[in-house]
């Protein structure tokens, strides 16, 4: 859309800011056109062009797109500048929620969808009527040093109703067990017939929009304020939704206020949850707040014993001990790299051992290489002219702090560490000034094409070096051999 006809739509948008009747397609369109001019070409067509607007009411704009990708990939990576983006043409606040596109006589009640759950028979085993999903249990839940407090505080909140930390919070990264312990809370609570809901935070937001448009907000807040325990998974994507924040403290003040219980997950601690509500995160703080570190080297290898006992091939265990000392960040690659080796063992008729594993996950070892924060900072001060003194140090200079925060964004995606420690590994920095520094590159690499081309060439570094090494450490093997 050629810059003019955008500039057209904004101006015939503002003439209709102060009509009664708001028409969320000219709000969308407009929107539309300063996207275009603010985005790559091919992340416009990608993920924007297609979609349109369904409606908008006091302040929320619900956007129709065409898959759950596409949803996902807006929801978690562009959500902020197009929401800017909306304020600045509305002149006042909007929030957009992003809705797959389904038939009409599709039912309005959404359904959970389970992360993490990768089979039919998992599936299987979704309860619709609380949100579980039965196999997730404490019982196949492997308890080790990194995440031994979290399990300790969940089995409490399950088996008593009236535990003394309300509510419990549990964070950590993507694919270390939260929701797994979420589900297992519920399901042993719910042996006592205790009334629970699981629902992760998109789908409460979900049901929420639907409650408004289809004039049901009674139901909803009934469905919710009636649980003897609540869960709610990735309370993180609440942040900056106005609306749905307040829905949720004053759920929250219900639940607690009458002493039943509530459990969040997040992928990040209460306070550093960006947009947050004072409110809400010193409400989250009031219970107990349990971290979840990736596993060790032991509680690895225990947690790929439990799952090849669910195979009907015998697994050796130096293919369990190569997987768990190559793959390193979360339990989810773990399970799959184990999965994936007996797989190709089975299809290609070749018996389980060590070297025909390294075969079936060859073309992912590039992944599973662990990438230290010494190797991020290496790799940022080599691309972007600096030192190692410099990005540790107190100096503030833009070209020296754009690096610095470049390093944090590299050391969370490719490293996988917390937040705490790339503070320490960059001169003692805390852990919301580690979050703002990787945010806002995360934001600015989707609309700054020399940005992003220098994160490519710094992470395409980082993963030659390794690659380098790995291939020399396959040589001195093979020589070994010989």
């Amino acid at each position: 859309m050629p810059a003019g006809i955008a500039l057209s739509l904004r101006n015939e948008w503002g003439k209709r800011v102060g009509e009664m009747s708001v028409n969320g397609r000219d709000l969308w369109s407009a929107a539309k056109g300063e996207l275009q001019l603010q985005f790559p070409k091919a992340t416009y067509e990608t993920w924007i062009k297609d979609s349109g607007a369904e409606s908008y009411e006091d302040g929320l704009l619900v956007v129709l797109v065409r898959n759950p990708y596409a949803k996902d990939w807006l929801e978690h990576r562009l959500r902020g500048v197009i929401e800017r983006t909306l304020t600045s043409i509305a002149q006042r606040t909007v929030e957009v929620q992003f809705v797959v596109e389904q038939s009409s006589d599709e039912e309005s009640e959404p359904v959970e969808l389970l992360s993490g759950l990768p089979d039919a028979e998992s599936a299987n085993c979704f309860n619709g009527a609380t949100g579980l999903n039965r196999s997730l249990t404490f019982d196949s839940f492997i308890v080790g040093s990194s995440n031994r407090l979290a399990q300790a505080a969940a089995m409490a909140v399950g088996e008593n109703p009236n535990a003394m930390w309300n509510p419990l919070f549990i964070y950590g990264g993507v694919g270390l067990g939260k929701t797994h312990l979420l589900h297992a809370i519920g399901n042993l609570a719910g042996r006592a017939r205790r009334r629970v809901l699981y629902v992760s935070c998109e789908e409460f937001t979900n049901q929420f929009i639907n409650a408004i448009r289809q004039q049901k907000m009674a139901q909803f807040r009934s469905r919710y304020r009636d649980a003897d325990l609540l869960l709610i998974d990735d309370i993180q994507f609440i942040g900056g939704k106005e609306r749905t924040q307040e829905e949720i403290f004053h759920t929250f003040n219900s639940l607690y206020g009458t002493e039943r219980l509530l459990v969040f997950s997040s992928d990040r601690p209460p306070k550093a949850i960006p947009l947050l509500e004072e409110r809400l995160y010193n409400r989250f703080e009031w219970g107990l707040t349990a971290d979840i570190q990736p596993p060790d080297l032991e509680t690895r290898i225990a947690i790929l014993r439990f799952k090849a006992e669910s195979y009907p091939v015998h697994v050796p265990e130096s293919v369990i001990e190569l997987i768990a000392q190559r793959f390193q960040r979360n339990i989810r690659e773990l399970e799959g790299a184990l999965k994936r080796a007996v797989h190709y063992t089975s299809t290609m008729r070749v018996e389980l051992n060590v070297e025909a594993a390294e075969e079936a996950l060859r073309d992912i070892l590039h992944e599973s290489i662990v990438v230290t924060p010494g190797m991020v900072i290496e790799a940022v001060c080599q691309h972007m002219g600096t030192n190692e003194e410099e990005i540790k140090g107190p100096r503030r200079s833009r070209d020296i702090a754009r690096a610095r925060q470049v390093a944090m964004y590299l050391m969370r995606e490719l490293a996988g560490v917390s937040l705490s420690q790339i503070g320490r590994e960059l001169g003692g920095r805390d852990h919301t000034t580690v979050l703002y520094g990787h945010d806002k590159i995360e934001q600015a690499v989707e609309v700054d094409d020399v940005l992003r081309r220098n994160v490519l060439q710094i992470k395409g570094a980082i993963y030659s070096t390794t690659q380098k090494r790995l291939t020399r450490q396959e040589i001195t093997r093979g020589n070994h051999r010989n």
